[in-house]
């Protein structure tokens, strides 16, 4: 039995809610989200303000399923209705960030500057040129893009330059001794 997939999705006030075939529509003040259901498996109805999910077999494989789904729904409900944020830092000695349209442009102390795409559904805002937030109502595509970024210039465990999550702990090493 999936612990997860017994609870009942809440569905906010400003949030609505509708299931066409095996597409979940959801449309909310951030946004609109769809997603597809698997119907041969799983049994999803909507109740008042409540999203039920639950197995049609009880085996392993639909109970595995059935908590994958229902978070799922859950963060594309927490999407839209309040949105995802996360918050990165670039620590290092010149080390800066900028916006250009559509681009984000990185120097991270090599000897160009790094140009990344941003992907469509997600904003990034640059502040004092260190602090990075970037949104979106897709948690999945939030995570890839500080994914990403976190990528360019990983955290250095001597000097601790890099970039890192705003909640990410780095343990500094002790440097050679004499």
């Amino acid at each position: 039995m999936s612990k997860i997939g017994k609870k009942n999705i809440e569905i906010p006030k400003d949030v609505k809610a509708a299931i066409a075939g095996n597409i979940l529509n959801l449309e909310g003040p951030k946004g609109k989200r769809s997603i597809e259901l698997n119907n041969d498996i799983l049994d999803i109805k909507i109740d008042d303000s409540k999203i039920l999910v639950r197995p049609k077999s009880k085996n392993n494989f639909n109970s595995i399923l059935w908590g994958l789904q229902r978070s799922l729904i859950n963060n594309a409900i927490i999407g839209i209705f309040k949105g995802y944020e996360k918050t990165l830092k670039l620590t290092g000695v010149g080390f800066r960030a900028n916006l250009k349209g559509k681009q984000l442009n990185l120097q991270l102390g090599f000897s160009h500057d790094i140009n990344y795409d941003i992907p469509e559904g997600i904003t990034i805002k640059v502040e004092k040129q260190t602090t990075l937030i970037i949104s979106g109502i897709d948690k999945e595509l939030v995570g890839k893009v500080v994914a990403d970024l976190k990528f360019f210039k990983p955290v250095e465990p001597y000097k601790q330059k890099g970039i890192t999550s705003n909640d990410q702990f780095v343990l500094k090493k002790e440097g050679k001794k004499k």
